[in-house]
């Protein structure tokens, strides 16, 4: 696969109509048994943003994902994109940039913004989340956040475009609630939720352009 091409053929897509809800619907993790979990906020979401970040390595195109440490939290130990909340007179752009360099040692002066996908909101820690996908012209010298990221994972982009990529496991959500998964499998790393739902907007954005 030709970063340079995908690259293109994303500049076009992010300009139309993209697929939102609907790809994001069939990564959603659905309730098992009879205890459910109370997502009912009482102020409004707090905006927020992602950073999916292309890179090319020795012809294979990948982007990074991280891992969260166990902490008292919604996401305590799952694997998601570098990211977080809005800074004051920050756009969802500005903040993703910042965030991967915080989190993941990237330089966001060498990042180049390719678009937008759907904003998401992420029920469990009420944020609106927009992913900003971007690329990068050389392999990052990741530096992961010592209080923010146990590890980083390089996801080949492949691995999220296969035919099969998309599994299903039972897993107790937040230690208490126990879910049916739809899920991708990287690096051994099960990759569900909101991180999953998002991801499968691009690759579904993809797989459409016929870069699978």
């Amino acid at each position: 696969m030709s970063i340079t091409g995908l690259v293109k053929e994303l500049e076009k897509r992010f300009r139309g109509n993209l697929p939102g809800m609907s790809a994001h619907e069939l990564l959603r993790a659905r309730p098992l048994g009879k205890v459910f979990p109370n997502f009912n906020h009482k102020t409004p979401p707090k905006k927020g943003s992602v950073l999916i970040l292309l890179y090319e390595e020795n012809g294979t195109v990948k982007f990074p994902l991280i891992k969260r440490p166990t902490y008292t939290g919604a996401h305590s130990g799952q694997v998601s994109l570098p990211g977080g909340k809005l800074e004051p007179d920050e756009d969802v752009f500005q903040a993703a940039l910042r965030e991967g360099e915080e989190e993941i040692g990237v330089n966001k002066n060498d990042v180049q913004v390719i678009g937008r996908l759907s904003d998401f909101n992420v029920l469990p820690s009420n944020f609106l989340v927009t992913p900003i996908v971007a690329t990068i012209d050389y392999v990052p010298a990741f530096i992961p956040d010592q209080h923010e990221v146990e590890k980083i994972i390089q996801a080949n982009l492949s691995d999220l475009l296969r035919e099969d990529a998309i599994n299903e496991k039972e897993i107790l959500a937040a230690g208490l609630y126990p879910m049916l998964a739809p899920h991708f499998l990287i690096d051994n790393e099960i990759v569900w939720g909101a991180t999953a739902m998002m991801l499968n907007e691009l690759r579904v954005v993809i797989r459409e352009s016929g870069y699978a």
